[in-house]
Parts: C-alpha cells; sequence; structure tokens
C-alpha cells in the first residue's frame, strides 16, 4: 500500500514538516532550560570578571578627568602656582562621593619618588584628616603587613599609574575592608592623585546583579518555554493554512526576482556609463584649465617683458644713437668706441639675464628641490618689479633669515607670482594711495607659513572662500578669467601637501601660504 501519492505529497510533507518541527522544538526548548541553568555559574563569573575590569576603568577615568580639569585650570589661569595649587587642593575636597560608595579623592604631594621614610605629603584624603599635611612614610603596613605605599610608588616610577590592593578603614561603618584604588603620577606638579573603592562595595553591587539576573532568568525560561510553544502552534496552523499556495508564491517570487535582477543589470550598466562619462569630463575640464592658466601666465609673463625691456631698450638706443652722432662728427675714436661698447653689452647682459629668469619660470620640473626661500622670491620680484616700479606699487620682502624649503620651485613661484599679481590689479583698480605688497615668513613647528599682504581694501565676497572657486573674479569679462587663484589653491593643497587660505586685515587682504616641512635625502 502506498501512502503517498501524488494527491496527497503535499499534506504529507505538510505532516512531516509538523513532526520534525514539534520534536526539534521540544528538545530545544529541553536543552535550553537545562544549559541556562549549567551555564549560569560560568555567565556569572565573566561577569564579575567585567564588572571588575570595568571599575578599574573607571576609576582611571575619575582620574584622567581630574587631571584634564587641573590642566585645563592652568592653562586659562593667571594666579600663581601656589595659589592655583590651594584652589586645586579646596576643588577636590569639595569633589562629591557617588551615591551608596565609600570612594574619594585623595593627593600625595611626592617629596621623595624612591620612596622612604618622607617621601610624601599627604594633601587631600576626606577619610583620613588626620593625616593631610603630614609627611609618609612608605614603610607603612596595613592590617595584612602589605608595604601598600612601596607598591604603588615602585609601579609610578616605573609606569606613572598603579592599581594596588589594601586593607583600609571605611568611611561608612568604620570597619576595615579590602580597597582597590588607581594611582596617577601628575609629573607637572609632582603630584600623586588616586581614587579608590571598596571591595564590599562591588561585592554588593554584584550581589544584587546576581538576585536581579536569577529573576530575569525564571521569567525568561518561562517566557521562552511559553514562546516555544505558541510559535509551535502557531507554525502548525499557518504551515497548513498556507501550503496550497508555496508553488504560487515561489513560482511568482522567482519571475519577480528575474525581471528585477535584468532591471538591476541594465541599471548597472547604464551607471558604469555614466560615471566613467563624468569622470572623462572632469578630467578634461581640469586640463582645459592648466592648459588655460599656462596661456594666461604665458600672457602675463610676456607682458611683464615688455615692461622689463622697455628702459633697456631706450638705453641701448641712446647708445646707438651717441655712436651714429659721433661718427657723422668725424669724433669717433677707439677709446670712445670700446667704452660705447661696454655700455652697451652691459645692457644686453641685463636683457639676456631677464630672459633667463623668465625661461627658468617656465622651465619644467617634475622634482621637488630645497632652495632658499629668499632667492625665490627675489626672483619674483625680477619679474614683475618694472611693472609694479610703473605703478609705484611698493614691494616689501620682510625675511630676517634663511629659510629653506623642499617642495616644486616653478610650482611655488607660479602661486606667489599670481597671488602679487591679484593684489597688484586690486591696488591699481581702487586706485589706492601709498600701495605696497609685503611678503613675510613666519617659521612654525610643522610648517613654513608665508604672508602676502596688501593694502587694497580686502576681499569684499562672502564667504571670501569662493574668491577659489573656479571662473570666479571681480573684474570685468576682458580682464580676469576666475582661474589664477583656484589653479594656486590646487597646486599648494594637493601638488604640495599644503594650505592656500585668505583673510582681511584693516587694510586689505593677506593670503597664508601653509607649506609642510619636508627636507631632501641628502640633509
Amino acid at each position: 500500500m502506498t501512502f503517498i501519492t501524488e494527491k496527497n505529497v503535499s499534506k504529507s510533507i505538510i505532516y512531516l514538516f509538523v513532526f520534525i518541527m514539534s520534536a526539534m522544538i521540544c528538545l530545544i526548548t529541553y536543552f535550553y532550560v537545562k544549559n541556562t541553568n549549567s551555564d549560569f555559574d560560568v555567565e556569572m563569573k565573566k561577569f564579575i570578571d567585567s564588572y571588575y575590569s570595568q571599575e578599574k576603568r573607571l576609576l582611571k577615568k575619575e582620574i584622567d578627568i581630574i587631571i584634564d580639569i587641573i590642566k585645563y585650570n592652568a592653562t586659562i589661569s593667571e594666579k600663581p602656582l601656589d595659589e592655583l595649587k590651594k584652589e586645586t587642593v579646596s576643588m577636590l575636597n569639595n569633589i562629591t562621593f557617588e551615591e551608596r560608595r565609600s570612594n574619594y579623592i585623595f593627593v600625595y604631594d611626592i617629596l621623595d619618588i624612591n620612596g622612604g621614610k618622607d617621601f610624601a605629603r599627604l594633601l587631600v584624603n576626606p577619610n583620613r584628616s588626620d593625616l593631610v599635611g603630614r609627611v609618609l612614610s612608605t614603610h607603612y603596613k596595613d592590617l595584612n603587613g602589605k608595604k601598600f605605599r612601596e607598591a604603588f610608588l615602585k609601579d609610578i616610577r616605573e609606569k606613572g599609574e598603579s592599581y594596588t590592593q589594601y586593607a583600609y578603614t571605611k568611611i561608612a561603618s568604620g570597619k576595615v575592608n579590602q580597597k582597590l584604588s588607581y594611582f596617577k603620577y601628575f609629573p607637572q606638579w609632582n603630584w600623586v592623585i588616586c581614587v579608590g573603592v571598596y571591595l564590599d562595595d562591588i561585592e554588593n553591587d554584584i550581589a544584587s546583579k546576581k538576585r536581579e539576573l536569577h529573576i530575569k532568568l525564571k521569567v525568561q525560561l518561562v517566557q521562552t518555554v511559553l514562546l516555544f510553544f505558541f510559535f509551535l502552534s502557531l507554525g502548525i496552523f499557518s504551515t497548513i493554512f498556507v501550503s496550497e499556495r508555496i508553488d504560487e508564491f515561489f513560482s511568482n517570487y522567482r519571475k519577480k526576482v528575474k525581471v528585477k535582477s535584468e532591471a538591476l543589470w541594465d541599471l548597472n550598466q547604464t551607471l558604469e556609463k555614466r560615471v566613467l562619462l563624468e569622470i572623462e569630463k572632469n578630467r578634461d575640464k581640469e586640463q582645459f584649465l592648466v592648459e588655460k592658466a599656462r596661456f594666461i601666465s604665458m600672457g602675463e609673463m610676456i607682458s611683464h617683458i615688455a615692461h622689463q625691456w622697455r628702459q633697456p631698450l631706450s638705453e641701448l638706443s641712446s647708445i646707438l644713437m651717441g655712436l651714429k652722432f659721433k661718427h657723422l662728427m668725424g669724433k669717433l675714436d677707439a677709446e670712445c668706441m670700446d667704452t660705447k661698447a661696454k655700455e652697451a653689452e652691459k645692457v644686453i647682459d641685463y636683457m639676456s639675464h631677464t630672459i633667463d629668469d623668465f625661461r627658468n619660470f617656465f622651465m619644467p620640473r617634475k622634482e621637488k628641490q630645497e632652495f632658499v626661500l629668499l632667492a625665490a622670491l627675489s626672483s619674483i620680484s625680477t619679474i614683475i618689479s618694472s611693472t609694479l616700479t610703473n605703478y609705484k606699487i611698493d614691494l616689501i620682502i620682510s625675511i630676517e633669515e634663511e629659510v629653506k624649503i623642499y617642495t616644486y620651485l616653478n610650482e611655488f613661484e607660479q602661486v606667489v607670482l599670481n597671488i602679487i599679481s591679484n593684489a597688484k590689479d586690486v591696488l591699481i583698480s581702487n586706485n589706492v594711495k601709498d600701495p605696497y605688497i609685503k611678503i613675510t615668513v613666519k617659521n612654525e613647528v610643522d610648517f613654513i607659513v608665508l604672508y602676502i599682504e596688501d593694502n587694497g581694501g580686502g576681499v569684499l565676497v562672502e564667504p571670501k572662500s569662493k574668491i577659489f572657486d573656479p571662473y570666479f573674479t571681480t573684474k570685468s569679462d576682458s580682464e580676469g578669467t576666475g582661474i589664477g587663484l583656484y589653479m594656486s589653491k590646487i597646486i599648494v593643497e594637493k601638488n604640495m601637501n599644503g594650505k592656500l587660505d585668505v583673510k582681511n586685515t584693516k587694510e586689505g587682504a593677506i593670503f597664508s601660504i601653509y607649506l609642510k616641512k619636508e627636507y631632501s635625502c641628502d640633509i
């Protein structure tokens, strides 16, 4: 006789499922109750160990907070050290104890870090006011014969902190109990600041916690057993109810998954293309800005060359006219020819040196190099000096020492020249009286900071960082491109790993270039 047929196969599977599920839930309930009871002691031991570790962390945290407060008060206070210490002692004496705990703050003023008869003076101890102000010895023993002061002082010398357990009188009961204290050395004042907790307080907390856990465990066991049987019953009825729809559900589910998978695949393909397209657009945009900035810089350099050569060309023309006049008068002798030739060579040498400065400025250098900051600024000054002189703008380079920088020289000079050029344009546009551009440097711990300051009235847009946005300019369309400061910020913060910032002063704006201190390998 066949028990499972095509017609009852679904019901047979359901009955088998119900039987297996019932057996499993009964076995799970049995072993859960058994294992929960047997594991309670193990878990309780872990809880106790964790609780003691937590108490140690709390003690350390309390002392760290106290030391932070002392450091903060010392930083902001202008009072003498002795007066500040007295106020700190008063503060520590007034710290409120934790509720239902007998812990308190106590402080030693260390006289001899190596210990001995007069190793410290007790400054704070609400529990032993009779000892406050007295000089103490490390030879003192508790009721169990332990030299706990000697023990914690040894740890202080080695690690700067100590967890020490010893027997001590409890404030609330007047009885001697075991106490766990945390000691930490505060070297600025030569203090050891301490806090402790009595172990019977911890044991009381643990006992209370254990009773709570017992009650919760019983309630949890009852609830678990009831829930197991409730869900067993619910599972049986639910399984019977949905059995006829299982096949239909999974069939529809497979169709939906297939449709969504195809849609997700199409979305991923489209998204990947869009991401690649945006990346390519950004790359092209950035390359375009770089090329545009380069052409603009070259245009500005040509303008500077024109200003720089105007005077020497005039001098050279004057020399040639003098020679021509002497020749026409028949008075051009060898001595005069030699003198004028030397004058012409001097002018030509100056012009050649100018060409070298401009050529070096645009020469591509992909490696970092160490250079003297004052020399680099002097080279920039040579490039733009004629333009500044033409507009009567005073360039003040105030650097008292030879500061060296290790970075990309050409890019650094381009950034400084961009900022100076912007300052020059502002001074001219605002028709400032007695215009100046001042360059100073500050040698900090981790940075070398270059300040470029002018008296042109300052940055008038808000937020001020907007002037570093691409294509932002306060000039007319024919005069400004809005990419000089943008490229300067890119160079400083991406290529040089520094920072470029701007703020206003009473007279104008000041740009700050922060460059991290780096050194060449041969230094």
